[in-house]
């Protein structure tokens, strides 16, 4: 289905330190017609859903990954270009917490709010939810809810952001990539515009705390939070 041979020919065609953004870019749209395919049909079994969740997280994760490895050795060669790994780790500090709560209260309120007052965001949302959270049962959302949010944040939050340089051009230009590969599957331009903020959210959480573990487990927990809003509230189970 995602013909991952073509997606590792591409990669290696970025070779060397010859990263260009348009290069970068042509990737990520390449990566995200393949992320829709996961969810084209209309009743997704259990295992489909999974399985997809599994695949494609892995594809984001291994992007990222490729990203922060590539700017960390072309950094170590003085190319004028940041460590990704570097600008933002995987550490964790106490006063983190604060953010992370901050970031699931302001995201998922925002979003319950914006499903009862925006029709055209309730009608993405409720599609896209419908399509991939029908067939699940509430222990699955754990692994819905935390792949992507892992994966997600390692390739906008973990290494597009900081390749462009830790300010807000960077936090604006991954949110906007973040937020256009959110289209499709029954999400309109409402649901781009609304994970456009959220990447603004995780991004300045980002660039503040120089961790991926604040992006990460915001992102994770505002999943399971969206997830089981719907489950139990939504009219078309």
């Amino acid at each position: 289905m995602f013909h991952n041979l073509l997606i590792i020919t591409h990669i290696h065609s970025i070779h060397g330190h010859a990263f260009a953004h348009s290069q970068l870019l042509e990737l990520l749209e390449y990566l995200c017609s393949h992320l829709i395919l996961c969810y084209l049909h209309h009743s997704p079994s259990q295992s489909n859903v999974l399985q997809a969740c599994i695949i494609t997280s892995g594809l984001i994760a291994a992007l990222g990954t490729m990203i922060r490895q590539v700017s960390h050795v072309a950094s170590i060669e003085g190319l004028p270009i940041l460590d990704c790994s570097t600008e933002v780790s995987f550490g964790f500090e106490m006063w983190h917490l604060e953010l992370i709560t901050g970031l699931v209260v302001l995201i998922s309120s925002s979003r319950y709010l914006l499903l009862k007052t925006w029709p055209d965001f309730a009608e993405s949302s409720e599609a896209a939810n419908r399509q991939v959270l029908s067939s699940l049962q509430p222990l699955d959302y754990i692994a819905v809810a935390f792949l992507p949010g892992i994966s997600e944040e390692l390739l906008f939050r973990g290494a597009i952001l900081p390749l462009f340089g830790m300010n807000w051009k960077s936090i604006a230009v991954a949110s906007v990539i973040f937020g256009v590969l959110h289209l499709g599957s029954g999400r309109k331009y409402s649901f781009a515009i609304w994970a456009t903020f959220v990447g603004l959210a995780y991004g300045y959480a980002t660039v503040l705390s120089s961790s991926l573990a604040v992006p990460m487990t915001s992102h994770a927990v505002n999943n399971i939070i969206g997830g089981l809003l719907w489950r139990y509230t939504s009219k078309h189970k």
